[in-house]
């Protein structure tokens, strides 16, 4: 284990006196202008479903090569500092995803709970819904052809190539159902650009930026597009962005046994474990069993193995280890079902309006992030046996999906590459051990790239983020945030036994 470290390096990187709410940012010099065709008013008002909040719209192009062709609406929201004398300036949250909604983080009574009441006081908290996402432009698609999502379990030729045919239609169809020809426009580099308008329109001379997730990837390529307007840049579950098909499949495969690990472990020394006392791996592998055989629902839903892994992941993040084992044990308890002919991912939509015939696609977003080609069937399923021999009880990872639904996809705008970043103020990692989806190799790889850009701050527990886990995270990267203040390289917190429930990342 790590030693444990709470010390700061000291270092004051600029200026944490309080700025001017409207024009003016934390540090001197004048405000940069955004990027050539950004709009430069947001015009907040009360939200209409939480008049506590702010609302308001950034037009930004749809295509920041053509920014006097076609523009979509940024949709943001804000709260402001609760304390205006010692307030430092904006900050703006990137959520993840992709496909998760910034605006709903800040809007609606108890939502943001995710930000301490210290970072509160100091900063307007600004989050956004990113392009193709939520209320601004999102891609659409036919629900029903969203609905017969075929499995990312392919076990033929045959079912590849369905995948791969599927894929192209449902493309087609996502083009032409999104507004403003925004589809092949949604990738993270375009966001990068979003975000430097935002900035410029909340009159920030440089970013102060908390990302979680999938956001970690538009904090990463902001500080490498543009490294001097970041102020502070906070990584929390860091996205890894330089792995090709085989260690972007490895490395998600080897994270989540290592958090199934976690809760084995758990469970035997833990009473309360709804599994403690028997052999939770055995118990687990007759449950795979029974929904490879099609006998396994929740609820009357068919579950199919990788359906399965999916929700155990999910409960994984918080980490929520007491739910998981009750929930487990009430699978073991439930009465054999016949599977479901096709689809593994959303829900029926039986009414014939036309406002409900289009659903989300998020997944398109990944798509022009990944290149992730596995050579036709024979190289998936080479693969897919080799995630089975990394992670022997989850070897059905979610990332299955995110590389097969991008089968067949064109080359995207913004591939995976290792990270460039040239006089940045210090970045700050924070990444959990035993992170099911971001896994601690990801951070650890991600700081390798960064070098001496970056400072990794670990924390020794569980779950997908720290800040909402550990208090001592918390302070760490509240210190950051409002007094520019790095710790020291290698400093970490100790974990702490979650107590259920605990607030997942998203």
């Amino acid at each position: 284990m790590l030693a444990v470290t709470v010390s700061f390096a000291g270092v004051e990187m600029a200026s944490g006196a309080p700025a001017p709410r409207d024009g003016g940012a934390a540090g001197e010099g004048q405000v940069l202008p955004g990027p050539v065709g950004a709009g430069s008013h947001i015009g907040w008002k009360p939200c209409e479903d939480d008049a506590s909040a702010e609302c308001g719209a950034l037009s930004l192009p749809v295509d920041w090569d053509k920014p006097g062709g076609k523009r979509f609406d940024l949709q943001l929201a804000r709260r402001t500092a609760t304390d205006p004398g010692a307030r430092v300036g904006s900050m703006v949250f990137g959520p993840g995803g992709p496909g998760d909604s910034g605006v709903d983080r800040i809007v609606g009574k108890g939502n943001m709970g995710r930000f301490s009441d210290n970072l509160r006081s100091r900063f307007d908290i600004v989050s956004f819904d990113p392009r193709g996402v939520g209320l601004s432009n999102p891609i659409r698609c036919s629900q029903e052809l969203l609905d017969r999502r075929p499995s990312p379990v392919m076990k033929s030729q045959a079912e590849f190539d369905a995948t791969v045919k599927y894929n192209r239609v449902l493309r087609e169809d996502c083009r032409k159902n999104t507004e403003n020809g925004l589809f092949d426009h949604v990738d993270t580099l375009s966001m990068v650009k979003d975000i430097d308008a935002v900035r410029a329109a909340l009159g920030e001379k440089s970013l102060t930026f908390h990302g979680s997730s999938y956001g970690t990837l538009l904090g990463e390529q902001y500080a490498e597009q543009y490294p001097k307007r970041v102020r502070a840049l906070v990584l929390e579950s860091v996205v890894d962005h330089s792995l090709g098909t085989r260690d972007f499949l490895s490395t998600q495969a080897a994270t989540l046994q290592d958090s199934f690990d976690e809760f084995v472990a758990w469970c035997e020394r833990t009473k309360s474990c709804a599994l403690h006392g028997s052999d939770v791996r055995a118990r687990w592998s007759g449950l795979l069993d029974r929904a490879e055989r099609g006998e396994l629902s929740d609820k009357g839903t068919a579950l199919t193995p990788f359906d399965l892994n999916v929700v155990v992941m999910k409960r994984l993040y918080g980490p929520e280890w007491t739910r998981l084992g009750a929930y487990l044990r009430g699978l073991e308890e439930s009465k054999p079902e016949t599977r479901q002919a096709t689809g593994t991912t959303g829900t029926t939509d039986d009414s014939h309006s036309p406002e409900l015939a289009l659903g989300a696609n998020p997944f398109e977003i990944f798509c022009q992030d990944w290149s992730l080609p596995v050579g036709g069937y024979r190289g998936y399923a080479q693969e897919l046996r080799r995630v089975g021999r990394i992670a022997p009880d989850m070897k059905y990872p979610r990332a299955l999906i995110s590389v097969s639904a991008c089968l067949g996809a064109p080359e995207p705008d913004n591939p995976q590459h290792r990270l460039k970043v040239r006089n940045s103020r210090t970045v700050l990692l924070t990444n959990s051990v035993h992170d099911p989806a971001a896994g601690y190799n990801w951070a650890t790889n991600v700081a390798e790239q960064l070098g001496r850009s970056a400072v990794l701050h670990t924390y020794e527990g569980w779950g997908h983020g720290t800040y909402s886990s550990s208090p001592c995270a918390q302070d760490t990267i509240d210190a950051y945030l409002i007094s520019l203040k790095v710790p020291h390289r290698g400093a970490s917190c100790p974990a702490v036994e979650p107590v259920e429930p605990v607030e997942p990342l998203g």
